[in-house]
């Protein structure tokens, strides 16, 4: 008898945790100016979401730095655009801007940064995406933020 209970209560243990939502993510940056994902997909259960940033190249971040900003998908190339002359010790985004929901730092070469959102800041049926702001790396590093 108390085996049965054991195992039944390992399976609803089990079966909990795979209905589980997943709340983080992680996306690589590589040399090649390119992120490993086109999509981030959050699942609106979360609470909060995590994406951890990643750089698997050689160079760096003055040469070929990687961040990650999450906005509005009409914001992101305007935030970019601002953000050129801020420079790299500002992670080439402008003081205060209000369109970023959410960035990393800058990062090189074996380096790691994350960011944390508020899942309940995002608007059902709003797009959002995602993006390098790093000067002129959008046109290639970009993607689409989703939650369902």
């Amino acid at each position: 008898m108390f085996a049965k209970l054991v195992a039944v209560s390992l399976l609803t243990l089990a079966s909990s945790q795979l209905m589980a939502a997943e709340c983080k993510t992680t996306i690589d940056s590589t040399d090649q100016m390119s992120f490993n994902s086109k999509e981030i997909v959050i699942d609106k259960s979360c609470k909060t979401f995590t994406v951890e940033l990643t750089h698997s190249g050689s160079l760096p971040k003055n040469v070929m730095g990687h961040n990650l900003v999450i906005s509005k998908t009409a914001d992101m190339q305007p935030i970019a655009t601002d953000g050129l002359s801020a420079g790299i010790d500002k992670n080439y985004l402008k003081d205060g801007d209000e369109r970023v929901i959410a960035h990393t730092k800058i990062i090189g070469a074996g380096e790691k940064d994350s960011l944390t959102i508020d899942v309940s800041k995002l608007a059902a049926g709003t797009d959002y995406g995602f993006f390098c702001s790093f000067p002129g790396h959008i046109s290639m590093m970009k993607g689409t933020v989703t939650v369902k």
